[in-house]
């Protein structure tokens, strides 16, 4: 009987997952067209799929050996079983390869039957909670009906009772792991996810130490396109398939410091919300943790619908858009390699474009960019007061420096300014040929493209860019990392392209080359803030702690540091829109501190100083590490002679 119904079952259950999937893919095509490397895409799916998304899945090692085996697992079984029992190719090599992976398969279902049985609060639940039953029972009935098939139990061995029990758990294995792949369903990640590392719109993040983090610029002269995102449709296609293949494991939102500190963001309900509106409905269906303050249930929307209403509910809140500090922790932690910030900024865009709706001083912030290229609405003409001691070169009198020097909007901050004075001072000492752009420098433009005002941020970048072009130089150093990413991984777009260096790394390589020498560290215990901007969006982790171990420190880190570090607040004009939450995320970070026993945080970042700085009662000092160098300065050993000079970052630019 099993022989007669298996074939049936099988195909019909694969006919509905093709028309299933064809459903699934005209939802994406709602999206904006989006070109892609089909062929190419596809080739290199099982490399992306096998290799750098389970980069990050091994963070985790439990669940990624139990998802090695009950995908991969699955994987062969699904392909053994339309051989053997679909298609008739029944001999005892396959049959028993097939029974190793359904038993292979089985196993993995364990282990997430026992992860299911107390989940943590991050993971969804609802039809999820089925999801091990489901794998067990398409592992289980697989192997046993594929016995017979290497001799352990003869043909049509079994009542006709246990046939039909058979089929029935069959069915339910077939119609979660075939039907629910495309339908809709625990399941869909798997169909979906495969598809999104293919067409990935970010397709140069796979790939050993390669990384992406650069917002993609707009097309302001497309009068067709629209500015920024309005609608689910208006998303590109493959960003809709990207939100589709969200897990809901809630990685995400585990570490999202808007979450944490009780603003009402979680991103990965902001990823179900997009779902939602790409397919027409309600929230209501949610079975995650809700934004905070927020109920479930009370967002709606459509393709074409706005995402943000101006008046009454829509899909989401605009103050959950605001409410991201755009730190890429999310990005980064997501196994499935979905671009939260892209689509937050996206969405900002438009509010800011074409409704100029940026709560609290954004709108201000803005407008001074516009009048005065920096974002306090300083005269621009005092820009270099601070260093009117400091006979800085400038770049307008020497037209070439091995160092152009980015001072960034810190100049107009009384705290910054001791950073950059330092700089200074360590530069000096170590004989570097620098220069500053003087009253010539703009704001890099940062802080008005995670606003939305992608316009005023090419305004910016363009003019920037046409001041860069008069002069030659080797690298840009700068102590900012927003100033840093944004110079370095943002103007490329618009023509601008440099070899940029944070002053930590600089440092670092003039102490590596013999240039900088230091005293002994005789302060208490320090530990290390990484601002998200130098660390997640570049890579840069080492050269600030190889820094303090040249000053001879033993960095405390903290629990959260590295790529898991927790953010300071102050990105993504965050201190700017001002949404409240039930905690300070700087007052969050320097609980962090705390528990470290450290009496000093050392930093690499002004907003991160000034965010840090600002909590009160805090436990620890907060310097940058600038400063911790210009303080250990000793004069270089007359025997040592040493000229070397660090090697530059790239050959000399010609911008």
């Amino acid at each position: 009987m099993l022989d007669t119904l298996l074939p049936i079952l099988i195909f019909s259950a694969l006919a509905l997952a093709v028309i299933g999937a064809v459903r699934r893919v005209r939802l994406w095509r709602q999206g904006r067209p989006a070109k892609v490397a089909l062929l190419r895409g596809l080739a290199a799916m099982p490399r992306r799929y096998l290799v750098d998304l389970h980069h990050v899945v091994a963070r985790d090692k439990v669940m990624s050996n139990t998802h090695v085996a009950t995908a991969g697992g699955f994987v062969a079984a699904a392909v053994l079983m339309i051989l053997v029992h679909g298609l008739g190719f029944a001999n005892p090599v396959l049959g028993g390869l097939l029974l190793a992976a359904s038993a292979l398969m089985f196993v993995g279902s364990l282990f997430v039957a026992r992860r299911r049985r107390n989940p943590p609060a991050r993971l969804s639940k609802g039809p999820w909670m089925r999801l091990p039953k489901s794998l067990m029972a398409f592992s289980l009935s697989v192997f046993l009906i594929t016995l017979p098939t290497v001799g352990i139990l003869p043909d049509g061995t079994g009542s006709v009772i246990l046939a039909l029990a058979l089929s029935a758990v069959l069915v339910w294995g077939l119609g979660e792991m075939f039907f629910g792949m495309t339908w809709g369903g625990p399941m869909k990640h798997a169909f979906a996810g495969a598809l999104h590392l293919a067409f990935h719109r970010r397709p140069e993040r796979f790939g050993e130490g390669n990384r992406s983090t650069g917002l993609k610029a707009l097309n302001l002269e497309d009068t067709k396109a629209p500015l920024g995102v309005e609608t689910p449709s208006d998303f590109t296609w493959n960003q809709l398939l990207g939100f589709d293949a969200c897990v809901q494991c809630g990685r995400c939102e585990a570490v999202c410091p808007a979450f944490a500190a009780g603003q009402p963001l979680n991103p990965k309900k902001l990823i179900q919300d997009m779902v939602v509106g790409m397919a027409g409905g309600s929230d209501a269906a949610y079975a995650g943790s809700p934004y905070p303050g927020k109920p479930v249930g009370e967002h709606a929307g459509s393709p074409h619908g706005p995402i943000v209403a101006r008046e009454g509910k829509a899909l989401v809140d605009a103050e959950t858009l605001w409410s991201c500090t755009t730190c890429r922790a999310c990005v980064e932690e997501c196994p499935m390699m979905i671009e939260h910030v892209d689509a937050i900024v996206d969405m900002r865009r438009f509010l800011t474009l074409e409704h100029g709706n940026t709560p609290n001083k954004g709108a201000e912030v803005l407008d001074n960019l516009i009048a005065t290229d920096n974002p306090g609405g300083f005269d621009p003409g005092s820009r270099m007061h601070w260093a009117a001691d400091l006979n800085l070169p400038l770049m307008r009198d020497l037209g070439q420096v091995d160092v152009l020097l980015w001072l960034g909007d810190g100049v107009f901050d009384m705290r910054n300014q001791r950073t950059l004075r330092a700089l200074v001072k360590v530069l000096r000492a170590a004989g570097v040929d620098f220069a500053v752009l003087g009253n010539e420098e703009r704001d890099s433009g940062d802080v008005a493209r995670r606003l939305g005002d992608e316009a005023t941020f090419q305004s910016l970048a363009k003019r920037n860019i046409a001041t860069l072009s008069q002069y030659r130089f080797q690298r840009i150093v700068t102590c900012d990392p927003h100033s840093f990413h944004v110079l370095g991984n943002e103007y490329g777009e618009l023509g601008g392209h440099y070899a940029v260096s944070h002053h930590s790394t600089y440092i670092a390589e003039l102490y590596e080359a013999g240039r900088l020498h230091f005293a002994p560290w005789k302060g208490g215990s320090v530990t290390y803030h990484d601002p998200c901007y130098l660390g997640r969006y570049n890579g840069e982790y080492e050269a600030p702690r190889n820094v303090l171990k040249a000053l001879g420190i033993d960095v405390a880190e903290m629990q959260r540091s590295g790529f898991r570090s927790r953010c300071c607040g102050g990105g993504g004009g965050a201190p700017i829109t001002d949404i409240p939450g039930k905690q300070r995320i700087p007052d969050m970070r320097m609980n962090d501190v705390k528990e470290t026993g450290a009496e000093l945080v050392a930093v690499g970042c002004p907003q991160c100083t000034a965010m840090l700085e600002g909590v009160v009662d805090a436990t620890a000092e907060v310097r940058d590490i600038a400063e911790l160098v210009a303080d250990a300065l000793v004069e270089r050993p007359a025997s040592s002679g040493s000229t070397r000079a660090p090697q530059p970052a790239a050959e000399e630019v010609t911008p």
